[in-house]
């Protein structure tokens, strides 16, 4: 079945906002604020792709994808996260780059072109973020990191993933080498909820409580184990 861009984008958001809530249903207002569009235009996609059987929708219960849903969305988040780490490995787009131009292709490359890249990559785990790729028969792979917001001083932690992917922070963070790879140390935290004072790879790194809650780690025991 032919499906159009904006099909395959609602359902990429459903399901990334159905991780934010537990697996909850997600509420018009809030697929309207992801997609930038009204309300009114959030409720008449979602119902539509109710009667397509790709999600299920209830008012007052939000929308939840269903098994066919769920299915396209990780294929289209396999195709983005497949083309973030070819743009950046094989085209040398810096990772603050990436984002946008696999947005417009991975709606148009084929399933041969994405084992193709796959292949190319030696079927990769992670995009330049540290965001997991799906696998092929759509498994998406649970991490269990922790925000290095919340962890303890003087402890040696690995930088494993980036939440925030905004290209300003994101070229903010190479400056600093806070880059998925890159062992830190929580040197002191400020109370409620101020600074972190960090030593990156060897270097004095001040980084903000909200970054930091954006930089998702394990500790450097665990990354070497896996």
């Amino acid at each position: 079945m032919s499906r159009s861009q904006s099909v395959e984008d609602y359902l990429k958001a459903i399901y990334k906002l159905e991780a934010s809530l537990d697996g909850k249903g997600v509420p018009t207002s809030k697929l309207a604020k992801e997609m930038e569009v009204s309300n009114a235009s959030v409720t008449n996609m979602v119902k539509r792709l109710s009667g397509l059987g790709m999600v299920t929708y209830e008012s007052y219960y939000g929308a939840k994808l269903t098994e066919t849903g769920r299915k396209i969305a990780l294929e289209m988040i396999r195709h983005h996260r497949l083309l973030e780490l070819y743009l950046a490995e094989m085209l040398g787009y810096s990772w603050d780059q990436v984002h946008d131009e696999a947005e417009k292709l991975e709606h148009h490359i084929s399933e041969q072109f994405e084992d193709k890249i796959s292949e190319l990559l030696n079927d990769p785990k992670f995009d330049p973020h540290g965001d997991p790729i799906p696998t092929k028969d759509g498994l998406m792979p649970k991490l269990g990191l922790v925000a290095l917001s919340e962890l303890h001083e003087n402890k040696l932690y690995k930088v494993r993933r980036v939440k925030n992917q905004t290209p300003e922070l994101l070229r903010y963070l190479d400056e600093y080498g806070l880059i998925p790879g890159a062992e830190v140390i929580i040197k002191k935290k400020e109370p409620f909820d101020g600074p972190l004072e960090l030593s990156v790879d060897g270097k004095s790194v001040t980084l903000g409580y909200k970054i930091a809650a954006d930089i998702l780690v394990t500790s450097a025991d665990k990354a070497q184990s896996e």
